[in-house]
């Protein structure tokens, strides 16, 4: 079983922890549409990748009639 040998001071812990916070992404804008996408990602306003349109998006969908 291990067990420290000697405390480790707050101050030593938060140092090891000083580069472990997240990055947030950073954003492109969509040559199709212009939205804010995640690089190297599918727009997910419009669905186009690399100029293609990828993913077909519906325009509305009534599930109240799909139903019937």
């Amino acid at each position: 079983m291990a067990v420290p040998q000697n405390k480790v001071s707050k101050a030593r812990r938060n140092w090891r922890r000083a580069h472990d916070s997240l990055t947030a992404d950073n954003p492109n804008e969509c040559s199709n549409c212009g939205e804010l996408k995640r690089p190297h990602h599918v727009c997910p306003s419009c669905g186009h990748y690399n100029d293609r349109a990828v993913v077909a998006m519906a325009d509305e969908v009534d599930l109240d009639d799909d139903a019937a």
